[in-house]
């Protein structure tokens, strides 16, 4: 099995090389790949060191399947490449998920969608996995109408130069800004660029692309995505309307048997998700599940994980091991 993981020197990658390892993923061969500047570089996986290769090498080495971490414009440009050399590509860019002709995939909801035909499967939006992986078998059950969702997202969504900044601001550095304000002390209510609409491309993803990975237009959704200064992971206040009513002790039990998926939700010992206690680890917590007394059938729930991690970097390999389960490569 022989794995190239594209962006392997940026953040997302780097997680992807651990989140591989400690899953004890066949790799017989693995080729790191990354732009021209880090070719030569080498990066460590498993004990063993590997020198990072640029993209047309890597093409060239016809890969079974590689992870994409590399931005969008990388994965328009790469992706077909690497397809047409046989190779399946698990792209965690936005280049391709609302491509009506390529899969959006959380395993654990739609895995059984993909074929052996499917070059380019496409990794949903870090703050859309998380919600979708608990709103999945309440819809099975009680039939979504609306969503309305907050985020209060890490700035590792945004990358290392972010981080920095937090850290430079910490220390009362001058540096380069990854935004346009301070983030420590603060709260950025814009997440990735402005749509037409007057909703960011992160808001508009969790629109979109809730819908396809739930396969169903009708269900309405709205969001406000807002930049908090937290580095473990991302949180999300989300209020659900469903067309049956529900009982609440029984959407714990649903969701404490849903895969992948932690309840952490007791008052009584103040037992709820914290990004600093999911950081690091691939499941999404959900907690303050509790009925919106202000309408009929209505929910609220509190869902964290590290978006690093399953919202990018488990997600693929999780893709990945199916792939390879079904034997699809």
């Amino acid at each position: 099995m022989r794995i190239a993981v594209v962006g392997a020197t940026g953040m997302v990658g780097e997680v992807m090389l651990k989140v591989l390892a400690e899953r004890n993923f066949p790799v017989t061969e693995l080729i790191p790949v990354a732009s021209e500047r880090s070719v030569g570089k080498e990066i460590e996986y498993k004990g063993k060191k590997y020198k990072v290769v640029g993209m047309q090498t890597a093409v060239d080495m016809k890969a079974d399947i590689a992870l994409f971490s590399a931005g969008g414009d990388t994965s328009l440009e790469w992706a077909p490449k690497f397809a047409a050399a046989g190779t399946t590509v698990i792209d965690n860019s936005s280049a391709w998920r609302m491509d009506p002709t390529k899969k959006l995939i959380v395993p654990e909801i739609n895995a059984s969608e993909l074929t052996a035909a499917d070059k380019i499967i496409a990794n949903p939006n870090c703050s859309t996995i998380q919600m979708v992986l608990v709103l999945a078998p309440l819809h099975k059950k009680y039939n979504i109408k609306r969503v309305i969702v907050s985020t209060y997202q890490s700035i590792t969504g945004t990358g290392v130069k972010a981080v920095q900044q937090l850290e430079n601001e910490y220390a009362g550095v001058q540096g380069e800004m990854a935004y346009k304000y301070p983030i420590h002390r603060n709260a950025i209510p814009q997440c990735d660029s402005f749509e037409e609409n007057g909703y960011t491309k992160e808001e508009m993803k969790l629109v979109r692309e809730t819908k396809k990975i739930l396969s169903d237009n009708t269900i309405a959704v709205t969001a406000t995505a807002v930049r908090v200064p937290i580095v473990g992971g991302h949180s999300e206040a989300v209020n659900v309307e469903f067309s049956n009513d529900f009982d609440v002790n029984e959407v714990r039990n649903i969701l404490h048997h849903t895969d992948g998926v932690v309840v952490q939700d007791n008052n009584d010992t103040y037992t709820y998700p914290m990004p600093m206690y999911a950081q690091g680890k691939d499941d999404v917590f959900v907690g303050r599940i509790r009925r919106d007394e202000s309408q009929e059938n209505t929910l609220n729930m509190w869902i964290v994980a590290d978006n690093l991690r399953k919202g990018a970097a488990t997600n693929t390999i999780q893709i990945a091991e199916y792939l390879i389960a079904a034997k699809l490569v």
